[in-house]
């Protein structure tokens, strides 16, 4: 037997001491431990073996001389033997039969030290230490005191850490209630922070109506939002912790519960329930924990349940104030804004901050500012009654109509105006666009009666004008008695031939001719459209400037018939770019509208068009050519043409001066 080592002088007891004095980490304070176990009673390693969970495996908590400290070390049934062997005090003890341990010490035997202290028993292992002298006996057996006040010192520095974390959760709900006087949305919160705090696998908090004697499940911390009631007789856990004083573990729905009741002064509140506890969970100290929750909670929800019948009837003022739709403001006799409701903080914000004690005027166009301000010197006089008056403000951004009332005070005087504005721009916006589909309609209308009506004369015209044409083309190529009267039979049948055309777009315009269909590209058509007219551009000195999306998707049409609506434009703007002076101009563009329309857009820098004139622009034989320059026919065949292909065409007055033609035709499938 060898000498046992002679004992350092920085026994456990001073380590303690000095590092409570200093105030070390429990995990510092524990690896130092172990260091001088080592060096007073010899050994390759020594482990701290401990029970956290009743009637579970022992498992290494700290130790040194190890490379891994995880997994269970020792079953709770093999724990007895060395507990005998401990019982009177340190003991070497042989390790057979408890081959798990014999193999994580690397050591057939080891002195076992029994750690005094609350809760389940503990060891602190020491692998292959030399024989003990009743000296290394007697110290060893003060160290099961010492690892004991180690650990329990351990263990009250993780209480007050987690008690400190309770009054955190609490305050943070605490907070979220004053700040918002919203409380299902703090109790949200505090479910959450609860569930983390205990690590659990969900908190809930139920509260109690006495007016229908049912809990309602008012949060829940994975986020459920589904609403859920229970009976007060429920034998559900949330209606079982309404009829305890402490919190109680109780066996629900497989596993363990841990309700907590929420108690007022005068009756029960409702019920913390937190289920899916963790398996180490020290129960005695959740229960005191959730007992400490729960009669906190219970005095906050009963502050909050009493500032509630206070605020009730001035919440619901102000939620009827902010819910409408109109935008309200209120302003003292200063034109200082006192009150606003939602509606037209939001429309004043979005130029300046909307706030209390602004200038009305810093939030309105002065157009409205100065008019309440007229109205605040009528208010003052006897009689003075609300005025309405319909505004156009930048600030708000719409059309508005304004009433303004005064503001009467308990003792009849007036203190200020309540203006309300009512927007109607939308409803301006669907009267116009009502007012132009009803032209639209009359458009079409007319132009389907006169079409009946132009269908019948074109025919019964066609017919015997083709005869005379005959006739005189037979006259002119073979009679020799036509020779003498030859050009005047010649001016005949081009004067025939200019009638026959006009019978020809006639029958376009009535739509008596049959249209082709294929899938085309509109940036082609308008290219070769342009192409026909470059001569007569070059006589009149026009340029053409052009903007093309080639990325344009195809229509569906007639290409012939969609080259002539776009010739018919491109002459129109020729002409009027004739009446001026200086440069002429005309601006094409092809490319896709906001609705997804292919959109053909020809503007001019002419004199534009007169608004008398543009309303009948596209009637049949409406000109305002001088006689003999054109039949009136021309932009009626473009409407007919692009309304065989489903798509509109509109004339307008452009910002710039001139006049633009808008034609959209809707893509190909």
């Amino acid at each position: 037997m060898r000498t046992p080592p002679q004992m350092s002088p920085r026994i456990p007891f001073s380590t303690l001491a000095r590092a409570v004095a200093d105030g070390a980490q429990p995990a510092e304070l524990l690896l130092e431990m172990h260091r001088d176990v080592l060096a007073a009673l010899g050994g390759s390693a020594s482990v701290l073996l401990e029970r956290l969970v009743p009637s579970g495996p022992y498992v290494a908590t700290s130790g040194r001389g190890f490379t891994d400290l995880g997994g269970a070390w020792l079953e709770a049934a093999d724990a007895e033997r060395l507990d005998r062997l401990a019982a009177t005090g340190p003991a070497l003890a042989t390790l057979d039969g408890l081959a798990p341990l014999q193999h994580r010490l690397g050591s057939s035997q080891a002195l076992v030290v029994r750690i005094a202290g609350p809760g389940a028993p503990g060891f602190l292992v020491v692998a292959a230490p030399a024989a003990p002298a009743p000296e290394a006996l007697a110290l060893a057996d003060r160290l099961g005191l010492e690892f004991g006040l180690a650990l329990e010192l351990a263990r009250l520095g993780r209480d007050a850490a987690f008690h400190r974390r309770i009054q955190e959760v609490l305050l943070v709900f605490s907070r979220g209630v004053s700040g918002t006087l919203s409380l299902d949305g703090a109790l949200r919160s505090l479910a959450q922070d609860v569930n983390t705090l205990f690590a659990t696998a969900r908190t809930s908090v139920w509260l109690h109506d006495r007016r229908a004697h049912k809990l309602m499940r008012h949060a829940v911390s994975d986020g459920d939002e589904e609403a859920r009631t229970i009976a007060t007789d429920s034998p559900e856990p949330a209606a079982r912790g309404m009829r305890l004083d402490r919190a109680e573990f109780i066996e629900a729905g497989g596993g363990r519960v841990l309700i907590a009741p929420l108690r007022g002064w005068r009756r029960a509140l409702g019920t913390l329930v937190v289920e899916g506890l963790p398996p180490d969970a020290d129960e005695a100290h959740l229960r005191e924990a959730a007992y400490e929750i729960g009669r906190q909670l219970s005095v906050a929800i009963e502050n909050v349940h009493l500032l509630a019948e206070v605020m009730q009837q001035r919440r619901l003022l102000e939620d009827i104030f902010n819910s409408l739709t109109d935008l309200v403001v209120v302003v003292d006799n200063q034109l200082r804004v006192v009150q606003m409701n939602h509606a037209f903080a939001t429309r004043a914000s979005s130029r300046a901050p909307a706030e209390l004690n602004q200038s009305l005027e810093a939030l309105v166009g002065p157009e409205i500012a100065g008019w309440v301000a007229e109205e605040e010197a009528a208010a003052q006089e006897p009689g003075g009654a609300a005025r309405s008056r319909q505004f156009e403000d930048d600030r708000l951004g719409g059309t508005f109509t304004v009433t303004v009332t005064p503001l009467i005070n308990q003792d009849g005087d007036p203190v200020g105006r309540v203006a309300v504005a009512r927007d109607i721009t939308r409803q301006m916006r669907l009267e116009a666009e009502r007012e132009g589909l009803r032209q639209q309609l009359a458009q079409s209308e007319r132009l389907a009666s006169l079409g009946q009506f132009v269908a019948g004369i074109a025919h019964e015209i066609n017919n015997p004008l083709q005869g005379v044409l005959g006739h005189v083309e037979l006259l002119i190529d073979g009679a020799e008695v036509a020779r003498p009267v030859r050009a005047t039979l010649r001016q005949i049948y081009q004067e025939g031939d200019r009638a026959a055309k006009i019978v020809r777009d006639l029958l376009v315009f009535t739509g008596s001719r049959q249209m082709g269909r294929e899938k085309v590209r509109v940036d082609r058509i308008v290219a070769r459209s342009l192409a026909s007219r470059r001569a007569a551009r070059a006589r009149a000195h026009v340029e053409v400037t052009r903007e093309i999306d080639a990325e344009a998707p195809q229509v569906l049409g007639d290409p012939l018939r969609l080259q002539q609506a776009f010739v018919n434009v491109l002459v129109n703007a020729e002409h009027a770019t004739a009446e001026q002076d200086g440069p002429r101009r005309i601006a094409v563009s092809v490319g896709r509208s906001a609705e997804g329309m292919v959109r053909v857009a020809i503007r001019d820098n002419g004199p534009g068009i007169a608004a008398e004139v543009l309303p009948r622009i596209f009637d049949p034989f409406f000109t305002t050519k001088d006689v003999g320059r054109g039949t009136g026919l021309g932009l009626t065949i473009t409407y007919g043409i692009i309304q065989e292909h489903h798509g509109t065409i509109s004339a307008a007055n452009a910002p710039g001066g001139g006049a633009q033609f808008t034609i959209d035709l809707p893509a190909a499938e």
